[in-house]
């Protein structure tokens, strides 16, 4: 994208704004896709339910219809809340989503920025979110909103810890840090000196990609992981204040950074947007390199939800036990593997 752009010879400003366009119009359709194949059609059929059909052919303008919905409700504030943070806290988490999709590349040249240190941004912009959920909590001046605002902050950083340590063992693999760099390591490795496949990381790093798959989980706050937000538990946690367009952002960023996640898990440990067979220089992956990718994300995207739809909720106590004594040692002792057959090898 960005040579591309470049190409062109617009200024670096023109450049800018059609990236951030570009961005913050996918937000919104990747939650679309998601919430509607998924959240609508994947699971009702699933559990032998037809789900809704009455807007658009087979219901796929449901979520545009409650969209819609969600717009025209009356934007409420607590007379009591902090008015000026309590309406920032959604755009903290969306800002969080948008800046992971800046370095997920989507072929050879598309891409917003392509960032030596890229995964390590995108696991420092995600954990953003914990301030726009403790932003929310607070500011609503309501018992229940903080305290499951004070659940969520504890939960996302305690799953913030197995998430990087998952994500370790591939870096050491590919010897970068940039998400480009670790889709070519792929494409240009080989299996036995077989190397029509490449190398996805998946085969030697399988573990990690079961740990990273967890932690999304539990960083979306869904199910087995959705206590913060459980309305059985505590009235809906530290969106219960919320109505309108307000909660609708809420909504947005969580589905747009479950594709986003998808996204870099797909990048990570299936080989991004390259293609078996294929010189991952080739201009051809330009073209077919976002629908690569995007097959790719609706397998890892599977996975999320039906987890999100099989599994009972953990207590408070049972999550964190979880992360701490169990994820994170695991984690740990990938990356330890992971070290000494790099070196051996």
């Amino acid at each position: 994208m960005t040579s591309a752009l470049l190409a062109i010879d617009l200024a670096y400003w023109q450049v800018t704004t059609i990236k951030v366009v570009i961005v913050v119009s996918f937000i919104p359709l990747s939650a679309l896709i998601l919430g509607y194949v998924f959240l609508m059609k994947m699971m009702s059929h699933m559990q032998s339910r037809l789900g809704p059909m009455e807007a658009g052919p087979h219901g796929v303008l449901q979520l545009v219809a409650d969209g819609v919905k969600f717009i025209q409700k009356e934007d409420i504030f607590p007379d009591k809340a902090d008015r000026l943070v309590f309406g920032l806290a959604p755009l903290v988490v969306v800002l969080s989503t948008f800046l992971l999709f800046v370095v997920v590349p989507a072929g050879p040249d598309l891409f917003v920025e392509n960032l030596d240190v890229g995964i390590f941004f995108a696991l420092a912009v995600s954990s953003v979110s914990v301030i726009g959920v403790l932003m929310a909590g607070w500011a609503s001046a309501n018992k229940y909103s903080l305290m499951g605002g004070l659940r969520a902050a504890g939960q996302l950083i305690a799953y913030e810890l197995p998430l990087v340590l998952a994500v370790v063992g591939v870096v050491i693999q590919a010897g970068t840090l940039s998400l480009q760099g670790i889709v070519i390591a792929q494409a240009e490795g080989s299996i036995f000196g077989f190397d029509f496949f490449g190398n996805p990381f998946i085969l030697t790093q399988f573990v990690g990609f079961a740990v990273f798959l967890i932690a999304v989980q539990a960083e979306l706050t869904q199910t087995p992981f959705d206590m913060p937000v459980a309305e059985s538990e505590i009235v809906g946690g530290y969106q219960v204040e919320y109505t309108g367009f307000r909660f609708l952002f809420f909504f947005i960023g969580e589905f747009g950074t479950a594709f986003a996640f998808a996204a870099i898990a797909a990048t990570l440990f299936l080989g991004g947007w390259w293609l078996p067979g294929m010189d991952p220089d080739s201009n051809a992956l330009n073209v077919i390199g976002p629908l690569v990718l995007f097959a790719k994300v609706m397998i890892v995207s599977f996975f999320i939800f039906w987890f999100r739809f099989t599994f009972p909720r953990f207590r408070e106590d049972q999550l964190q036990k979880f992360a701490w004594t169990v994820l994170i040692p695991i984690s740990l002792l990938n990356i330890a593997v992971t070290g000494v057959l790099k070196v051996a090898f």
